[in-house]
């Protein structure tokens, strides 16, 4: 037996551990059996040795505790909150990890009306655990976090608040932690810890609004900012919310940043686009992130691939809000915009442009013309030096071509109706000679009026690239096509190619132009594969009301002396498609005819066209009558084509193209009338084309282009010509040239000597217009003034002469006092004192 000394020093010893083990237990003098059930089987599910682990017996009986008891549960909570606290002061790591563990059994657990007030006590220790320090108790707290943010509640609350763990992984999203992989680790954790405060607050309308701009304004940038630093990585498309653990574990901050990123914009509701959009719109704005465009395209392909697609247009439309507000911005910070623009279109559906689909374009077309302004002025209303506008003019010009194509973009997604009023939208912007004035600005003047103009044309271009449709009369009505037409008459060679193309682009609607691309002489046109369709009414209906004027317009385009190869291929190019697509028996016809009278024009000499151009036209009708004779199946006609195209390679190879159409065009420097067997018959073509059925009446006759208002109004070179031919049109039709002009008897002779004299009197017409437009152009203002007088002295004498007969009383039955012995006067007598005859009253 042990002495007296040594037990009482043992007694002692085993009193001071177990009231250590009391304190530790909470207990501090309280006898244990004394104190509350649940408190000794919280005491219970942590071990002696915090290595060991939490004790899963012990925690199966607190469990089951639990869901016995589920008003103890709030206790339960306060009772491990307050040691969960206390082991985070002393450092006792170990025990709070067994805490959370503990918390989060519980959790998965318990789904009872009291969970409430436990969820109060295990945030408040997550809090604690994110508040901390060391980067292991923040991804521990965060974790717990997302495990709970995975529990469905089956009661709300109305109280809870997550203002602060929005901030919190916010700044854990933006660690600068010294380790590169404990800072990786932090980043990540902040991102799920957001990832969970979205879906946890998304879907209950009793918690706080995640889409407020307060929250958005942190959660967004967080994103982006490690987005951002992963740039390297593609962006993969849309994947699904879940996906493998291992996965998971090898995601990298950005992959995992995506994946958040697409899970948070997949949950915006219709009135949510816009709070989750403008943070990204700022975050890009304050790190100058547009200009690279590569960060700012990768952001908005996951926003439109990751929201509902019937909320596409809301993002297009911030997008060009976005766009107007920094229209004084630098042109590479706009073309960046532009180009996310033109990215977005592409990928989203074909209503994304939304209800006003018109005030898209009217935007893209503003913009574009405020970079023309900006090029020709070299500033942003600011002062400009040489250098800053070389460097301007290079990036206004990548801006242009970026809004170009955006329109573009944004047509390809719209219906075939809706394409077309674009199209009649964009042609009323366009200053048009002689319909729509010409804006002359104060700051770019006409230079800018044809860049202008050169602009929306290709903007048209683009609108038009693709369109295809069955009613020709609605893809080209009258106050579409006579604006565009007129465009082919003036001496601008680049606006009259852009016109030309935009014709094909319209009337290829089975992909035959690039088979007419470059003019050639085929021997059998089967090689091409052509794709003809029958021409049906709707077609015949628009070449009846529209054929003449396509002709006369395709003929002046040939006498126009800065044509080059371009310009001869695009009408080439259309004359083979209006065969193809739009011929019936008339129209061929009157193709012949045109396609002689080029060749009659390539002859004359009395125009001033080079030795190239006659050239040109002559291998471009040679070119085209050999395609037309293939498509009519007349075997005398293609003989005879044959036959002057083989005598043509003998004697004039220079007629063909494959000597005018090349690099070096092989041209003699005096360019000798042809005569005989290199020339078209047109008796020859009338005479076999009228076996087969023809007209030859009409083969017969040749064809005359009559000029009208609207070419005279056109040819012009500067707007004060255009405004004198305006004026000089009025004047024809003053009521001064009708007083001169006598009545004249219209005879049938009268009507043949006005046919066979067409030609002179057309010269006369000119040279009075010339003079016309000479005397408006060089006479005093004086004399205009004084001409405008008389003209308006006139006016008011015929007014009122209109004015006296209208006023003056009818003639009565009773007779009027005529005027005699000085009177000028007549008075009307009264109706009630009239005297009629007995015969005329009942």
């Amino acid at each position: 037996m042990p002495p007296v000394g040594l037990r009482a020093d043992r007694t002692l010893l085993c009193l001071g551990s177990l009231l250590d083990r009391l304190f530790t237990m909470g207990v501090c003098g309280c006898c244990g059996a004394l104190r509350p059930r649940y408190k000794r089987l919280v005491d219970n599910i942590f071990p002696e040795d915090p290595e060991d682990g939490l004790v899963k017996a012990n925690m199966e009986k607190l469990t089951f505790y639990a869901l016995s008891a589920p008003e103890k549960l709030d206790r339960i909570g306060a009772y491990l909150s307050e040691r969960l606290s206390r082991d985070v002061a002393r450092h006792r790591y170990g025990y709070v990890c067994i805490a959370m563990e503990a918390l989060d059994q519980l959790l998965m657990a318990c789904h009872c009306q009291s969970i409430n007030l436990f969820v109060e006590s295990f945030l408040k220790m997550v809090r604690k655990l994110l508040e901390a320090d060391k980067p292991n108790l923040q991804i521990l707290g965060t974790n717990s976090f997302v495990k709970f943010a995975n529990i469905e509640e089956d009661t709300p609350s109305y109280h809870r608040s997550y203002d602060f763990f929005v901030s919190r992984f916010s700044e854990m999203c933006h660690s600068t932690y010294e380790d590169p992989d404990i800072r990786t680790k932090i980043r990540m954790a902040g991102i799920r810890g957001l990832q969970g405060v979205v879906r946890k607050t998304v879907n209950d309308e009793l918690q706080a609004n995640i889409w407020d701009p307060q929250h958005m304004d942190k959660i967004v940038p967080s994103l982006l900012f490690n987005l951002q630093q992963g740039e390297g990585t593609e962006s993969r498309s849309p994947s699904p919310l879940q996906t493998a653990e291992k996965e998971r574990e090898r995601e990298s901050p950005a992959e995992l940043t995506e994946r958040c990123f697409r899970e948070l914009l997949g949950r915006a509701a219709y009135g949510n686009i816009k709070n989750a959009v403008t943070p990204v719109l700022t975050h890009l704005d304050n790190h100058s992130l547009w200009e690279g465009k590569t960060f700012a395209v990768r952001c908005f392909k996951i926003i439109m691939y990751s929201i509902q697609s019937q909320h596409s247009h809301l993002v297009i439309q911030q997008l060009l809000g976005h766009l107007d507000a920094n229209n004084k911005n630098s042109a590479m910070v706009r073309a960046g915009i532009v180009e996310v623009l033109l990215e977005a279109a592409a990928i989203a559906a074909s209503g994304s442009v939304g209800p006003t689909v018109l005030e898209v374009f009217n935007t893209l077309l503003r913009h574009l013309r405020l970079s023309v302004d900006y090029e020709l002025t070299g500033s942003y209303e600011s002062c400009s030096n040489v250098g800053a506008r070389i460097i301007k003019e290079h990036e206004e010009r990548k801006l242009q071509e970026a809004v170009i194509r955006t329109i573009g973009s944004f047509a390809n997604t719209l219906p075939t109706y809706q394409r077309s009023e674009v199209m009649l939208f964009i042609m009323g912007k366009i200053p048009v000679p002689g319909m729509h004035p010409v804006p002359v600005s104060t700051k770019s003047g006409l230079q800018g009026s044809r860049m202008i103009q050169v602009m929306l044309l290709k903007s048209l271009l683009q609108v038009t690239t693709g369109f295809q449709t069955t009613n020709m009369l609605t893809a080209l009505p009258t106050s579409f096509l006579d604006p565009l037409l007129a465009f082919t008459l003036l001496e601008d060679a680049e606006i009259r190619l852009l016109v030309l193309e935009i014709l094909l682009s319209l009337i290829d609607r089975h992909d035959n132009w690039p088979k007419f691309s470059s003019i050639s002489i085929f021997s059998d046109i089967s090689v091409l594969k052509l794709r003809v369709d029958k021409c049906s009414r709707q077609d015949n209906l628009f070449m009846k009301k529209h054929s003449q004027q396509l002709y006369r317009h395709i003929f002046l385009a040939c006498k126009e002396e800065s044509s080059t190869q371009p310009h001869f291929e695009a009408l080439y190019a259309l004359l083979a498609l209006i065969s193809v697509e739009l011929a019936n028996e008339e129209v061929v016809v009157d193709l012949i005819r045109l396609a002689l009278a080029l060749q009659d024009l390539a002859l004359t000499n009395e125009e001033t066209l080079p030795a190239y151009n006659r050239c040109a036209v002559h291998a471009l009708s040679g070119a085209y009558l050999n395609l037309i004779s293939q498509l009519t199946t007349v075997p005398a006609f293609c003989q005879h084509v044959q036959e002057v195209i083989e005598m043509r390679q003998k004697e004039v190879p220079f007629f063909l193209p494959e000597d005018v159409f090349v690099e070096n065009p092989r041209i003699p420097k005096i360019l000798e009338k042809p005569e005989g067997d290199v020339l078209f018959l047109q008796s020859k073509i009338t005479e076999v084309l009228g076996g087969s059925g023809y007209n030859t009446d009409r083969l017969a006759t040749p064809y005359i282009p009559q000029l009208t208002d609207e070419d005279r109004l056109s040819k012009r070179k500067s707007v004060g010509e255009t405004i004198s031919l305006q004026v000089e049109v009025e004047s024809r039709n003053s009521p001064e040239k009708e007083e001169r002009t006598p009545a004249e008897e219209i005879t049938f002779e009268t009507l043949k000597n006005a046919i066979v004299d067409s030609v002179g009197v057309e010269e006369q017409e000119r040279e009075r217009r010339r003079q016309v437009v000479e005397k408006f152009q060089k006479a005093p203002f004086e004399e205009i003034a004084a001409h405008c007088g008389a003209r308006a002295t006139l006016l008011q004498s015929k007014l009122n002469q209109i004015f006296e007969i209208t006023i003056r009383p009818p003639p009565s039955p009773s007779g009027t006092i005529g005027p005699g012995y000085g009177q000028t006067q007549s008075r009307s007598v009264p109706v009630y004192e009239m005297k009629f005859p007995d015969l005329c009253v009942y």
